[in-house]
């Protein structure tokens, strides 16, 4: 059994490339390449439309496997590694700088590692069987940057057979969540590497390459395991296998998503039925407890809002009760000021008058004692 599919996160701008997936009775090529966007995020016009570097990149590259690999893995099932890994980079390098040539754009003179010229991953597996209807067959894995091949075994699981090129030496669970910078990758204008690895598989196995879109937006590699067989123990077809693992994969991703899958060992109810063993002791083991600490603590975080929205609505009520003796004491607010009476006019110059009370005597008939008296009494202190 075998599909792939290929995801975009912007239509129209998806920086991975279409699979590859060419499978026979005896050997097959899976592959698959992530154009990097943030490295090669320049964008060229061209006939065919204006896309960036990282868009041009990975289909270049999926162009040079296609057109070369017959000549660079050669007819048996043994392959010169030193000898394909060097053929395949040449092939590469020549093909994404012609590419580059036709675009006018000149080689930088800047080589860094984060800025490059039509950068792209790439993860290629050639499986082939050692004899015919035998159970055993080689692996050759070639790759550049972080996509990866697995294979997954129904006693021991998933395995990776490809390491990632970063700057870190984080491992798989790490890189969820503290990603790293990749240190290799193939590109136009900076130097790069083909990687590979010789692995031996026993059928029953499946083997997959995918981009970092498949893998990098899940709990942990157990949980993309688990992703992989579940959706195989509850498919109707093959096809039901495909559409609903991409349709998961789809809406935890943030990025583009690109896979290419073959199953060895017998059609989908016999592949099933020999994965269904492993998958129970898969979320058994580990799915089930990581699940439910990850409940809990959901729990926890909205039994925690809930407690501080009461926390502030009881001790709002409370301190009304509380306030009034507790602010007894206090004095009294101050309170502003009166405003200043405003001073009366001054009097215009003329005649001086004066009020006399009622019961005063006359200046007529006031002798001058009582006047004098009068004055001393005004200026007694």
């Amino acid at each position: 059994m075998h599909f792939s599919f290929y995801t975009e996160k912007v239509p129209g701008e998806g920086e991975d490339s279409e699979p590859l997936l060419v499978v026979g009775q005896d050997r097959s090529i899976l592959a698959v390449f992530d154009g990097m966007g943030g490295a090669g995020g320049i964008v060229y016009d061209t006939p065919v439309g204006r896309h960036s570097g990282a868009w041009f990149a990975s289909r270049a590259a999926l162009d040079v496997v296609q057109g070369h690999l017959p000549e660079i893995v050669g007819p048996g099932p043994e392959v010169d590694g030193a000898r394909a890994a060097r053929l395949l980079h040449d092939r590469l390098q020549e093909a994404l700088g012609r590419r580059l040539a036709d675009f006018g754009a000149p080689r930088s003179s800047l080589r860094s590692k984060l800025l490059r010229a039509l950068p792209t991953t790439m993860a290629l597996a050639y499986v082939v069987r050692t004899e015919p209807e035998g159970p055993d067959w080689v692996c050759h894995c070639f790759w550049a940057g972080d996509s990866r091949v697995y294979t997954l075994d129904p006693e021991t699981g998933a395995h990776q057979l490809t390491a990632d090129d970063l700057r870190s030496d984080h491992d798989a669970l790490q890189n969820l969540v503290d990603d790293s910078v990749m240190d290799n990758c193939i590109s136009a204008d900076t130097e790069f590497h083909i990687n590979y690895r010789r692995g031996e598989l026993r059928a029953p196995f499946m083997l997959l390459a995918a981009t970092d879109g498949c893998f990098g937006y899940v709990p942990s590699p157990m949980h993309f395991e688990h992703l992989i067989l579940s959706h195989l123990h509850a498919a109707a077809s093959v096809d039901g296998w495909r559409a609903g693992l991409r349709s998961t994969i789809e809406s935890v991703a943030g990025d583009d998503a690109t896979m290419a899958l073959l199953a060895v060992g017998g059609d989908l109810d016999a592949v099933r039925a020999i994965f269904a063993p492993r998958l129970e002791r898969l979320v058994k083991t580990y799915i089930e407890p990581l699940d439910d600490i990850e409940e809990q603590m959901r729990t926890t975080v909205q039994r925690a809002d809930e407690l501080r929205q009461q926390r502030v609505a009881l001790r709002s009520e409370l301190w009304s009760r509380y306030k009034p003796d507790y602010e007894r004491l206090l004095p009294e607010p101050a309170r502003p000021a009166a405003e200043p009476v405003a001073e009366p006019a001054a009097p215009v110059a003329g005649p001086t008058t004066a009020s006399v009370p009622s019961d005063a005597a006359s200046p007529d008939t006031a002798g001058p004692g009582r006047a004098g008296d009068d004055k001393s009494e005004m200026r007694t202190p």
